[in-house]
């Protein structure tokens, strides 16, 4: 079957360069019709061992490759994404189910984060020591250079099919590694886009290699081969645990997810906050790391926040991804839909009171307001990865930071407040890797350092910072002898 209206896409691996036939195949189907819309390899062992050997191949020259051209390659690669940015949106809708405008949004960021890649390869420099500055360090000379690290497994997930590929891909271009890329097996449409898009640039031949297939067969082999100096993963903490348990020392960098949070402080302009709460909580249908799950209102504002945010959550309007008037669409899967209206009914069951939502309609679930739920509910300390809000209050800020604090995960928090006394505590308190002050936890540009703590994983994105993940850091020390 095809997407209505669209034609069915079929695509091969790309290794070495060059698309090559694969031995099996599987069908890509849309969250919102369940329709099959491509058909991508499912590859086997023999498969990736090609990629894995086209990247090692290719590990020599890529290294070798000057600053200047690695940034013109990752120069030419935005340029080319910004002149088909329309039909990548429209692939990302297709796959994801991502609302078009959401998706735009997406190619807009991905192309920033080329951008900000490009200009970072021409920044990878070490520095100076004053070796004479401890005792038998006279005449000597010593600095720093970073080398790529080497062949580089990077698994990404379905909910950034583009921009979460760039934040791997760029760096690993702009440091001078090779890269095999095994997509998430719901979006790998846009990742043999990229492929298509650098097949046309000056990148050599084996530098960048897509492989489609199981997390069991294709992203264990990434994982596992000796060739591979690094792992990139962005996905669940399950897998994540698995990666770093199985990498051996392997350099490994895990961004896990989290159940973000906000605190609203006594004295927020609740007009103000408003639209960037719902933002936060519904954009992508919550399938989003650092979307708004947990909101933590000051009790003098708690019944005037839940009444604003409903009767926003209220305008928001559902329906097909590829609509530009589609704020909610489909989750990425009937099995994510099914656990998420079990998680609602396990609250409801044990005291939480539905303000909105709760409910769906095909694989839509309608964006669902949770009042009054227990801290231990699964709703409130697992990642819901679907548009539910759990709102609670509280009477000091201390207490609300503690709640914050009561997770498991620690990737961002926000608080609104207009008290610098209460914006520096949650700066020093929120076990975090990102506080963001007066504004939602989602917020994110591409080029700041991004991470967590805890269950969230290790390692830091953003380019500069995900540079230095895929780089060795090497000294050199020169002895200059006196005549």
């Amino acid at each position: 079957m095809k997407e209505k209206g669209n034609p069915l896409m079929k695509k091969d691996l790309f290794i070495n360069g060059k698309w090559k036939k694969a031995a099996r195949y599987q069908s890509v189907i849309s969250p919102y019709s369940e329709e099959v819309i491509g058909v991508v390899p499912s590859a086997n062992e023999e498969e990736v061992n090609e990629a894995i050997a086209a990247a090692e191949r290719a590990r020599k020259e890529m290294a070798q490759l000057p600053a200047y051209k690695r940034a013109e390659i990752i120069e030419e690669l935005a340029e080319k994404l910004e002149q088909k940015k329309e039909e990548a949106a429209r692939l990302i809708a297709m796959e994801a189910a991502k609302p078009i405008a959401t998706a735009r949004e997406e190619v807009a960021r991905t192309i920033q984060t080329y951008k900000f890649s490009a200009e970072e390869a021409k920044r990878i420099h070490g520095e100076t020591l004053a070796l004479d500055a401890a005792p038998g360090g006279e005449n000597r000379l010593a600095f720093t250079v970073r080398e790529p690290i080497g062949v580089i497994g990077a698994i990404t997930p379905f909910n950034f099919p583009m921009n979460l590929v760039a934040h791997k891909v760029g760096p690993a271009i702009a440091s001078g590694n090779t890269i095999v890329l095994k997509p998430a097996s719901q979006t790998p449409l846009s990742a043999y886009f990229l492929a298509e898009l650098l097949e046309e640039t000056d990148l050599p031949a084996g530098a960048f290699n897509v492989v489609t297939g199981s997390g069991r067969t294709v992203g264990d082999q990434l994982v596992t081969d000796p060739r591979l100096a690094a792992i990139t993963f962005t996905g669940s903490p399950s897998v994540g645990f698995e990666i770093r348990n199985k990498a051996g020392l392997k350099r490994v960098t895990l961004e896990l997810g989290s159940n973000s949070a906000v605190i609203i402080d006594q004295g927020s302009d609740l007009d103000k906050v408003m639209a960037r709460c719902v933002k936060g909580a519904y954009s992508f249908q919550g399938q989003v790391c650092i979307s708004v799950q947990r909101i933590y209102v000051h009790e003098s504002l708690y019944e005037s926040f839940v009444e604003k945010f409903v009767k926003e959550t209220v305008k928001l309007q559902t329906g097909d991804p590829l609509d530009p008037k589609t704020d909610i669409s489909a989750l990425i899967s009937k099995k994510d839909l099914t656990r998420s209206l079990a998680w609602i009914k396990e609250a409801v069951q044990h005291g939480a009171k539905v303000a909105i939502g709760g409910k769906a309609e095909g694989n839509i679930l309608y964006p669902t307001v949770l009042l009054n739920a227990d801290p231990s509910l699964k709703v409130s300390c697992e990642e819901a990865f679907a548009p539910i809000a759990v709102i609670s209050k509280f009477r000091t800020v201390e207490e609300a930071i503690e709640q914050v604090n009561n997770s498991r995960y620690g990737l961002q928090a926000g608080i609104y407040t207009d008290k610098m006394q209460h914006a520096l505590l949650a700066a020093e308190k929120l076990r975090v890797g990102g506080v963001m002050i007066n504004d939602i936890p989602t917020f994110r540009v591409d080029h700041m350092p991004y991470g967590g703590v805890k269950d969230s994983g290790m390692g830091r994105e953003g380019i500069k910072y995900a540079i230095r993940e895929m780089t060795e850091l090497k000294l050199v020390v020169f002895h200059h002898y006196e005549k």
